[in-house]
């Protein structure tokens, strides 16, 4: 994206095939849904900075972070300020991710690419063996 370009924040929902969630269909969708993918729920606010940081590194990697495998969800904490704090945000964005029905992590704040990639990787390797287990 050059910079002659403008940025629209919402594309990354497009992109990203990132679905909506809100209080009410939150567990629907994301914890009791069928499935053992991996997903990923961005919590983000309206105008908040360190989220357009994220979608704008999101718009640029796009390759990098589809390649992930994630399934992605989104909530606006703003407007629904509830899931925030079933959460307990102290600031956004964050990142929960979730698989079969159990939460397996957060990552608060954009750490950037590397890192969030690193804590993906590691969060997999964790869940790796208490799969092996059950087997």
């Amino acid at each position: 994206m050059s910079s002659s370009q403008a940025f629209d924040p919402a594309q990354v929902f497009e992109i990203f095939g990132m679905r909506a969630v809100d209080s009410a269909s939150f567990d629907r969708e994301v914890v009791q849904a069928p499935g053992d993918d991996l997903r990923c729920v961005f919590l983000w606010g309206q105008d908040c900075y360190n989220c357009n940081v994220f979608k704008q590194t999101a718009m640029l990697h796009k390759d990098a972070l589809l390649d992930l495998g994630l399934s992605w969800f989104e909530c606006n904490v703003y407007d629904d300020v509830a899931l925030g704090q079933r959460f307990s945000l102290h600031g956004v964005p964050a990142f929960m991710m979730f698989r079969q029905g159990k939460r397996l992590g957060r990552i608060s704040g954009w750490p950037g690419l590397p890192q969030f990639t690193d804590a993906l990787r590691r969060l997999r390797a964790e869940a790796k063996p208490a799969a092996e287990s059950k087997q």
